[in-house]
Parts: structure tokens; C-alpha cells; sequence
């Protein structure tokens, strides 16, 4: 009996927080995209509700956070110096598990909906997601400027659109340059910036037909695709100088 006595105290500290629990309800408009030779980009529609056991609570808002991360790189960071009058390669630092792309969608400011030690935990902006441990060092703030002067890494705060309370939109737009794999969707309930539900689905990024043949062959086979290239490079030049000699005629 003794041992019980605990785990019913547990139980009615816990109760209150049971009767008012949300999760998220969500889906996406496909999961799937196929990259051909005329792909410019993608849009996803990201939408969902909330599921509650209780009337929501009225003492804090609810705000909806959603990432979008691209498949994880290793990437090699040059700094360029002059010596003798030559700018040249001096320096490289090599930064593991960066997303290719990150994208993140909030109801409100950022800094209105999480915390510092949310953001560290749940790795939610993209500044929590290149290596934490290397904040302040050159080669990781050049990697995260030049991924947001690319448009790889995205913030957009207020592109969640809620409606009371209990439904929630947005959608990404993929760029032109995806790179393939899997593009993992996070979505997050927040109140008074601490995390109280999340969901996680997974976007297929994928080449077909012709793309992803010859792809393949680039990976698997780079000998032959050097050949294949060579060859496809001097045959067009020699149609090209045919249908010139003919045209001189």
C-alpha cells in the first residue's frame, strides 16, 4: 500500500494538466516530389488542428510553430586571404550535419513564442541548427549568412494563419535547387514558450525518368559518366561543325 501512496499523489498533481492536454492533428498537401528536367520548385501546404480533452485555457495564447529541414551535409567552409598579390584558399573548416534547407513558419514573433532554452532544446531556428557549440566562430556565421542570402534558410514569423485557436495553415515554398532526400516537417504547440505538443512527418524528395538515371550513374559509376559526357560533348561539336559546313555550301 505504501508503494502505491506516491504514484497516487503523482496522479492527482498530473490531473489538472491531463484535463487541459492539446496535440496536434496535421497533414500535409503531398509528401512526395518528383524533380524532372523542367522542376521549378514546389509549394507544400501545411495545415492541421489542435485535439483537446478540455477548453483551451485562457491565461496564455497559443501560438504554432512549423520547420521544414532539408537533408543534412557536411560542408566545408574556405576563407580566402591576398598573399603576393593572389587571393587564395588559406584556411578551410569543415562543419558537419547542417540541413541543405531549413525553413521556419510562426504564428507570431519568435521571440514572443519561445525561449532560449526552447529553442536549444527543440533546435527550432536556424541558428540553433549549425552547431550550437560553434556560436561566434567565423566559418559557422559565414555558412548561416550565406545560407539565408541563398534563400535556403528561412524565417517567417506570422505565416501561420490561426483560427480560434484550433486550426492553423501555412505553406512552403521549395526552391528550384532541392537537393534529394528526406525533408523533415515539424510542428509545434507552444504556450507561454514552452513546448506542450509536437508532430513530425517527412517530405520525399526524389529525381525520376532521366534525371535520376543519370544521377545515379554520376554516383555510382564516375568513370563512366566522365565518358558518357566526353562523348555526348564531342559528338555535339561534331554536329555542330557538320550543320555549319553544310550551311557554308
Amino acid at each position: 500500500m505504501m508503494r502505491l501512496a506516491p504514484l497516487v499523489v503523482l496522479a492527482v498533481l498530473l490531473a489538472p494538466f491531463a484535463a487541459q492536454a492539446e496535440q496536434v492533428v496535421a497533414a500535409l498537401s503531398q509528401n512526395r516530389i518528383s524533380i524532372t528536367a523542367n522542376f521549378d520548385g514546389s509549394e507544400i501546404l501545411i495545415y492541421g488542428a489542435v485535439k483537446r480533452d478540455a477548453p483551451a485555457p485562457d491565461e496564455s495564447p497559443l501560438d504554432v510553430i512549423i520547420t521544414v529541414a532539408g537533408p543534412q551535409q557536411v560542408e566545408t567552409i574556405r576563407r580566402k586571404d591576398r598573399r603576393l598579390g593572389i587571393w587564395i584558399n588559406v584556411e578551410n573548416t569543415i562543419i558537419g550535419h547542417t540541413p541543405t534547407f531549413y525553413e521556419v513558419a510562426s504564428s507570431r514573433a519568435l521571440d514572443q513564442t519561445i525561449t532560449s532554452l526552447t529553442d536549444s532544446l527543440w533546435s527550432i531556428t536556424p541558428n540553433a541548427q549549425i552547431l550550437p557549440g560553434m556560436r561566434g566562430a567565423p566559418s559557422r556565421e559565414a555558412l548561416l549568412r550565406l545560407r539565408m542570402a541563398d534563400d535556403l534558410y528561412r524565417v517567417r514569423e506570422g505565416a501561420v494563419q490561426m483560427t480560434q485557436d484550433t486550426l492553423f495553415s501555412t505553406s512552403v515554398t521549395l526552391p528550384s535547387n532541392l537537393v534529394e532526400g528526406e525533408y523533415t516537417t515539424r510542428i509545434f504547440l507552444l504556450r507561454e514558450g514552452k513546448v506542450i505538443d509536437s508532430y513530425a512527418t517527412s517530405i520525399n524528395v526524389q529525381k525520376v525518368g532521366i534525371e535520376r538515371w543519370l544521377y545515379r550513374l554520376a554516383q555510382d559509376h564516375a568513370y563512366v559518366y566522365g565518358i558518357l559526357a566526353l562523348f555526348i560533348a564531342a559528338l555535339s561539336g561534331w554536329i555542330a561543325s557538320e550543320g555549319f559546313r553544310l550551311l557554308r555550301r
